[in-house]
């Protein structure tokens, strides 16, 4: 038995006489994009959508803290981490009503970060207070301390993202709002994403290895349990006991733990480090590693946080502007724009409704700059793109409502609000984090891997182009970690921006993909371009349970029949004629070269 909903004369009820068979084909989609559910449904669904996305929300900030020399501080992580959820909030509700209008989560984009990491691997003095304040600790004229000094360096690291991030994101931003998009997919495919993506996600190891380190069973035992959850044991749904006017009390099936799997690993994963730390399983003494595994570890930043606390632009000071990390920053734009293109794809999929049009993709990607440049006078240190689990989640739950992502928007304002909350997030075990980056980062890479099905990979060109940018991608980083110095031009700038290209993973293996996939000859089909670009038309086979009014922008009607709209990529071409769409007449646009329309003269 599954549930089934029934949406009629405004009665919200669960039917479980159908099979999962007759719930498939009769109702894949319970509450539609434009759909409504009632006001407690749409809370529980918004909630179950929040805790989904909130582990990746707060490790995202936990690699920004790294990226600014800031592991140690757990109050400046305290304010990341406020600060990353109240953007996701307000980014989410930005996307879902005026960019792409499809039900997604805007939350971190952790490929900013790796840029940075990279050039602290390479240059390990851009962390050490000593190098950075020459003479300042021991200088009598001087009255700073030790902490005051770190402090100073952390904003300096901080605001040295946040110039960069505003640039990017303008750029980020201007690329939608003038649709260069397309343009940006003819040179940019899927042999180009695979390497840069890939290298994103085996680079992460290094610092995922700081988390684990602490204790590898507990972070083993974390990623173990979120495996059999959400895999072996995902097609086993759990019992659920529910209650209906109806039927009264009654059990349906549900893959509850499926949906969770991550939330309950961690947890689980969490409630076995306060025993060990509550039976003196852990060292008290703060320099050991396994210190970090006991739960009260960051006791003292819950304690000292306040209650409320508002993130606003230029907490952290003013932007300042690193030459190494504007060059790093662009990169991940570009990556960025094309993975939410490929969520906005697989979202619209599983909502069943058409693929997206171009000017709402424009639109969609324009919004995301936007949001990445608030992003950057905030100066998280991250940018903002759309999360893959929220839209897995979509297909178990099969609530598709727009409501529903807005509801979850202002959950996730008021958490970044609420300074006690995120000191709590703060408080989780490394070894528990460590177990989780080991999920997520697995997904991460196995979803970019499945762009492959796309190519002919029996293509020795193909093959040689990846395999060799994935291997200079992680040979010559490596090397630079080794040999940082080697680069000495006389021009301190210059050295940076050259080091920050050898030095960046996903930069070297995605610019060798690219320049190699564009110069040796092949075929659009043979490249997995022509693939990408059959996605803009129409699949017949498949029914669509709304039409592309979904992706209509939220602009009056009289504005509709200027016709300076036909010039401005983010709107939609309209015409004064009715259009028909699946039979239905409706006062709509057409959009040449995307969806083939029917229209009634």
């Amino acid at each position: 038995m599954t549930t089934r909903g029934s949406i009629s004369e405004g009665k919200h009820e669960l039917d479980t006489d159908k099979t999962d068979v007759e719930f498939e084909e009769e109702c894949p989609i319970l509450y539609k994009i434009n759909d409504s559910p009632p006001f407690h449904l749409t809370i529980f669904f918004a909630i179950q959508q929040s805790l989904i996305s909130i582990a990746p929300s707060v490790i995202t900030p936990l690699l920004v803290a790294e990226s600014a020399c800031a592991l140690d501080d757990g109050m400046f992580m305290r304010k990341l981490v406020g600060s990353t959820l109240l953007l996701s909030g307000i980014t989410t509700f930005l996307q879902v009503n005026f960019g792409i209008r499809l039900p997604v989560y805007q939350g971190p984009s952790g490929s900013y970060t790796v840029s940075i990491i990279a050039l602290n691997k390479i240059d390990s003095s851009r962390c050490d207070i000593h190098t950075m304040f020459p003479g300042l600790l021991n200088s009598t004229a001087s009255n700073a301390t030790e902490a005051d000094l770190q402090a100073e360096l952390i904003d300096i690291r901080i605001r040295e993202m946040m110039g960069p991030l505003i640039l990017a994101g303008f750029l980020h931003c201007l690329i939608g709002a003038t649709g260069l998009v397309g343009m940006l997919l003819r040179f940019v495919g899927p042999i180009t994403i695979v390497p840069t993506i890939l290298l994103i996600g085996l680079y992460i190891t290094k610092p995922a290895m700081r988390y684990t380190e602490v204790h590898w069973g507990i972070s083993f035992m974390t990623w173990a349990i979120a495996v059999t959850l959400s895999l072996y044991l995902g097609h086993r749904p759990m019992i659920i006991p529910v209650w209906t006017r109806r039927k009264g009390f009654h059990t349906i099936r549900y893959p509850l733990h499926q949906v969770f799997a991550i939330l309950i690993s961690i947890l689980i994963g969490w409630a076995v480090c306060g025993i060990m730390t509550a039976a003196g399983a852990f060292p008290t003494d703060k320099t050991n590693i396994q210190y970090k595994a006991r739960t009260d570890a960051r006791a003292d930043v819950i304690y000292e946080s306040e209650w409320f606390y508002l993130p606003h632009p230029g907490q952290f000071g003013l932007p300042l502007f690193s030459v190494s990390a504007i060059v790093g920053f662009l990169i991940a734009t570009i990556t960025s724009i094309l993975d939410s293109i490929g969520d906005y794809y697989a979202t619209a999929a599983i909502c069943r409704v058409p693929p997206p049009p171009s000017h709402g993709i424009n639109r969609g990607i324009a919004v995301e700059g936007f949001c990445s440049m608030i992003s950057g006078f905030f100066g998280v240190g991250h940018a903002t793109t759309t999360f893959g689990p929220t839209i897995g989640a979509i297909g178990m739950s099969r609530v598709a409502s727009r409501h529903v992502f807005i509801t979850m928007s202002c959950i996730y304002v008021v958490l970044g609000v609420l300074a006690k909350v995120s000191a709590v997030f703060i408080s989780i075990p490394y070894p528990v984090l460590g177990g989780s980056i080991i999920t997520i980062a697995g997904v991460f890479v196995g979803v970019n891997l499945s762009n492959l099905k796309v190519i002919d990979l029996s293509s020795t060109r193909n093959l040689s182009i990846i395999g060799t940018a994935v291997f200079v991608g992680l040979l010559v980083p490596s090397w630079m970690e080794e040999n940082g110095s080697a680069i000495d031009t006389g021009i301190r700038d210059l050295d940076q921006v050259i080091t920050m290209f050898l030095g960046n993973p996903n930069f070297l293996g995605g610019f060798i993909a690219c320049f190699m996939d564009n110069t040796i000859p092949g075929t659009d089909k043979e490249r997995g371009i022509a693939a990408w670009k059959n996605t803009e038309s129409l699949d017949n086979s498949i029914h669509y349970i709304e039409g592309k009014e979904v992706y209509e922008p939220l602009i009056p009607e009289c504005l509709k029949r200027q016709k300076c709209l036909r010039f401005i990529p983010i709107f939609p071409k309209y015409r004064r004629e009715n259009v028909k769409w699946n039979g239905k007449r409706n006062e709509g646009y057409a959009e040449d070269g995307i969806h083939e329309m029917s229209t009634n003269l």
